[in-house]
């Protein structure tokens, strides 16, 4: 391929424009901001899973308790009677008294075990609750961190994204004054292994950053000013400048 010296030593200016945009996305992608909202999310996920199972445990206790509380209802209201029965003298009968007796004190021995049980679960209760609580606030807290590091992340990427637009907009009049064919042999080179084309400096391609062999200088130094040259190695356009060491 034959194109003018000055448009093949336009590719250097469109190669340090494109390097600048893939680093500019580069850094974006390598936010250190993506790595802590990942590990944030995970905490998150991890902490969500936990409090659902922590309420779980709480409604069930709570529902405990009440049924607790529900089965000591009536055996307290038969204690209730009984004694009233036995206190008001309506009862005469001295085998029946003892009956009412005994039943009493079975009731008084019923409704104490019950309420240690009762006791029991209000204990559990409230160790749930407290512990359902504890991660309640330790999710709001991740929360809190995973939205500012979005926040913090949102802002590097606008930055960075109108950086890379602004580098682009430099971009495309210089891409426009190169010849379509050049052009075009540019971005698949580029396209392919990231840097289209690479200055030939000190006998050295700037692309693969081999040295040359000293044949392959040799026809360098013979060709055209007009040829586009291609590193042997990389295959890059390799564009002459005064320091070629040619």
């Amino acid at each position: 391929m034959l194109a003018d010296p000055a448009d093949q030593r336009t590719l250097l200016t469109l190669a340090d424009l494109d390097t600048e945009v893939a680093r500019v996305q580069h850094a974006a992608r390598s936010l250190p901001q993506h790595k802590t909202i990942a590990e944030l999310m995970a905490a998150r996920q991890q902490l969500t899973d936990e409090l659902v199972a922590s309420v779980t445990d709480v409604d069930d206790l709570q529902a405990a308790v009440t049924k607790a509380e529900a089965d000591l209802t009536p055996v307290r209201a038969r204690l209730e009677r009984d004694e009233k029965r036995i206190n008001d003298g309506s009862v005469s009968d001295g085998k029946i008294l003892r009956s009412l007796q005994e039943e009493v004190e079975h009731l008084k021995r019923r409704i104490g075990d019950l309420e240690d049980s009762e006791l029991e679960l209000m204990g559990r209760l409230e160790d749930a609750t407290a512990h359902r609580d504890r991660i309640a606030v330790r999710k709001r807290e991740i929360e809190e961190k995973l939205r500012a590091a979005v926040a913090e992340r949102d802002t590097a990427v606008t930055k960075l994204s109108q950086e890379a637009k602004d580098l682009t907009a430099t971009r495309a009049p210089i891409a426009a004054r190169v010849p379509a064919a050049l052009l075009t042999l540019y971005e698949k080179l580029r396209a392919s292994s990231g840097l289209g084309a690479a200055a030939l400096k000190q006998g050295r391609c700037g692309g693969c950053q081999l040295q040359l062999t000293v044949s392959d200088l040799d026809t360098y130094r013979r060709a055209a000013a007009n040829q586009v040259l291609r590193c042997v190695e990389c295959d890059r356009i390799l564009v002459r400048t005064p320091e070629s060491g040619l």
